[in-house]
């Protein structure tokens, strides 16, 4: 494990990858477009406020897929929570034609697995290459 994939903080070092996957609610495909480019920049955003370091992302019309480093007091929960809120808050109110078709933004589920150093360069491949089958196996 490289120095650089480590994270430092006062309590010790640590390399912790989190692969998260949420979908808008029922399903619906209206991440498209200049939307979904704007959930890719909104997403890279608040990785930068937060101290998170996103490996991989894509944002295809009915969910997010996303591996992202994150810190060692940083929740599954607390992640997810963090992303979905801002852009479902950003994106409503930049595409105004969007809140009629969706009332509530995201579902209220979530994926969350935690990625091992193993791991991740599978993980990244499945994101990168939209490849469901690379994990199944």
């Amino acid at each position: 494990m490289s120095q650089g994939r480590c994270r430092r903080t006062p309590g010790g070092v640590s390399w912790l990858g989190l692969h998260l996957v949420w979908c808008p609610k029922y399903r619906c495909r209206i991440l498209g477009g200049r939307v979904a480019a704007r959930c890719g920049q909104l997403l890279e955003q608040v990785a930068d406020e937060c101290g998170w370091q996103i490996v991989a992302k894509e944002v295809m019309a009915d969910h997010v897929r996303l591996f992202v480093r994150v810190g060692p007091t940083d929740a599954p929960a607390s992640v997810a929570r963090v992303f979905k809120g801002r852009t479902a808050r950003v994106v409503r109110q930049e595409f105004p034609y969007l809140r009629d078709r969706a009332k509530v933004w995201w579902s209220p589920s979530y994926f969350a697995a935690w990625v091992g150093y193993v791991w991740e360069s599978m993980v990244r491949r499945c994101i990168e290459h939209r490849g469901d089958a690379v994990l199944a196996s």
